[in-house]
């Protein structure tokens, strides 16, 4: 299942995304551990300038998002501690977005 989260990036704070971003992608063995950790699948991030500033876009894909949150909470990795501290410093509210379509397959393919 894809879970989308969409929250605007604070004032001033594009270019620390921006690196953070960057990071993640130098360090991917890192990030894999976390994905086997929380059992997710796939990520991506996506900035999108508006009118009002930056907004991230970020899509994750995991079997149980719920466990996924928890072993996010509860982890002692590295990244995943730095991840945190750096989404607190740069991201802002949520931006309010309604649902319009979704469908699954039944079965997998």
């Amino acid at each position: 299942m894809i879970k989308l989260a969409i929250r605007k990036v604070k004032p001033g704070e594009e270019h620390h995304l921006r690196a953070w971003m960057a990071q993640l992608n130098s360090r991917r063995a890192e990030v894999r551990a976390t994905f086997q950790q929380e059992g997710v699948r796939h990520e991506q991030a996506f900035l999108l300038s508006t009118a009002d500033g930056p907004v991230l876009i970020y899509a994750v894909e995991a079997l149980d998002h719920e466990r996924a949150a928890a072993a996010y909470a509860q982890s002692t990795l590295p990244i995943d501690l730095e991840h945190k501290r750096i989404m607190r410093q740069v991201l802002g509210e949520a931006v309010p977005c309604d649902l319009l379509y979704e469908c699954q397959a039944e079965t997998a393919f």
